[in-house]
């Protein structure tokens, strides 16, 4: 497995290495051992899945400390792009974003340390989105921010008339009025 480090710290992509014949594949899509070597300990205690069809916005939603989640992400059928921003005030990627393409395809994975707003949208007619937490969902630590807000300038790469939000996504605040991540 391609360990790839990012301009971001600790936000790290994986490619894994894949074996295919006539009977279909084989890869790891983790390994402990290969993550300690790149520096990465990590508990995940939770993993979750969500199935999206084209269009379909989720995010950019995060955690707050105590509840901060680092995640592990990947797409297993389909193909989403996949969005974070820093919201970590001391870093110089503050405010920032980074984009990447999952697809059940490419078999990247991305891992979202705490400290960034995660989002993606589906790029295929549908998509089955898969990730491990670190730590459990406490509601009362949730943050969003809107995902069309102007001040982050994301490139969802798609027609504004074909994406599809949540209510509360839809209605999350801007870039700035959001919960802040402790310094």
């Amino acid at each position: 497995m391609g360990v790839i480090k990012t301009d971001f710290r600790d936000l790290f992509l994986f490619e894994p290495r894949v074996f295919e014949d006539e009977r279909g594949y084989f890869f790891e899509s983790y390994s402990q051992r290969l993550w300690k070597e790149a520096g990465v300990e990590l508990d995940f205690v939770q993993d979750n899945e969500s199935q999206s069809q084209y269009g379909t916005v989720r995010g950019l939603h995060y955690q707050l400390p105590p509840y901060g989640q680092d995640k592990l992400v990947r797409v297993t059928f389909g193909r989403v792009l996949d969005i974070v921003v820093d919201l970590r005030e001391d870093e110089p990627t503050y405010g920032q974003s980074f984009q990447v393409v999952l697809s059940n395809k490419n078999k990247k994975q991305m891992l979202v340390p705490q400290g960034f707003a995660h989002g993606f949208v589906t790029l295929s007619k549908k998509a089955v989105f898969s990730y491990k937490c670190t730590n459990f969902y406490d509601k009362a630590s949730e943050g969003h921010i809107n995902p069309l807000d102007k001040k982050l300038n994301l490139n969802w790469k798609l027609p504004q008339e074909d994406l599809i939000f949540s209510e509360k996504d839809k209605a999350g605040p801007e870039w700035g009025a959001h919960r802040a991540w402790p310094k």
